[in-house]
């Protein structure tokens, strides 16, 4: 057998038919540590010629266990076969087998029993029936082959129930059936639509915050602005950012600063205010929360007869 080494971009052939000793292959090794072998067979036949004859010539069945270890390692680095697979071909050898493959391609390989054509029709049943139950479709496909002798379904009448969901599964079909499901709104109980309906009683408060603005990349503050529907009694608050931990303290000491008793609670659907941690802060003072509606800002406007707006300002660190 003929081996090549390559050295940067220089190949040998070498002859390695003189090796007849271990010795002579431990100095081989020693002074091919840095040299890559490759074999030069087109096939594996000719590799295992070559291991055939390496056996026979040093005569490896009488050979010391130190010594057919070398060999092995010669052998592992001269044909590039693992040492589990070199311990199998040497043991064929000595029992006097002819080292051949014993695999092959098969002669017809693994084919599909259920073609492309099988799942459009699978689609096209499930379409037609709203994507039944894998037993029921099942049963509806042998009843068409068996009962109404329809040969399309002649395959698919012998489909187990586990392969069908095998079946749905594949491109062919997702491509062909598409079952598309309207987005479900959740609703969240924590306030109800609709406007104010004070009835001349204060108590029912607006709330809206208003963000300052950023300038020279520093962000602004948020101002909170809560006003009485009916006195127009406001209270401006300032936070540093409308997360829990700011502004949980300042919807405090906006609810404390009103002078009666808070009856209900309007702000827009910003997650800031409709929120259930909001709302355990409301439960404490019972009033009623509910997002505002679209309407003319009456809060805005002071009607005649109504007491003049007072202000009062809070701001926390």
């Amino acid at each position: 057998m003929l081996l090549g080494s390559i050295i940067e971009d220089m190949v040998i052939d070498m002859n390695e038919a003189r090796l007849n000793t271990v010795d002579q292959l431990v100095a081989f090794l020693e002074g091919t540590r840095e040299v890559d072998f490759r074999a030069q067979g087109p096939n594996d036949g000719e590799r295992y010629g070559f291991i055939g004859s390496v056996v026979a010539r040093l005569a490896y069945r009488r050979l010391r266990r130190v010594d057919k270890g070398v060999v092995m390692r010669y052998l592992g680095r001269t044909t590039g076969y693992s040492r589990q697979q070199l311990t199998r071909l040497i043991g064929r050898c000595l029992k006097g087998q002819k080292l051949t493959k014993r695999y092959r391609r098969p002669v017809q390989g693994f084919v599909r029993k259920y073609t492309a054509a099988d799942v459009t029709l699978l689609a096209q049943t499930d379409a037609l029936h709203q994507t039944l139950s894998g037993p029921a479709t099942r049963c509806l496909m042998q009843r068409a082959f068996t009962v109404y002798g329809d040969a399309r379904y002649a395959r698919l009448a012998t489909l187990s129930v586990g392969h069908l969901y095998n079946l749905r599964r594949r491109a062919g079909y997702q491509a062909t059936r598409l079952h598309w499901t309207k987005t479900r709104g959740h609703a969240v109980p924590i306030g109800e639509r609709r406007a104010p309906a004070p009835d001349g009683r204060p108590g029912f408060i607006r709330i809206d915050s208003v963000h300052q603005g950023d300038q020279d990349g520093a962000k602004g503050l948020y101002h909170i602005n809560a006003v009485d529907c009916v006195t127009q009694f406001e209270i401006v608050a300032t936070c540093e950012r409308l997360s829990e931990a700011y502004l949980l303290p300042v919807l405090a000491q906006i609810f404390a600063g009103f002078p009666f008793t808070l009856l209900g609670f309007h702000a827009d659907n910003g997650s800031e205010y409709i929120n259930h941690t909001v709302s355990k802060l409301l439960d404490k003072r019972r009033p009623r929360t509910a997002p505002s509606c679209a309407r003319a800002s009456a809060t805005r406007i002071s009607p005649n007869g109504w007491p003049p707006r007072s202000t009062r300002s809070a701001r926390a660190s």
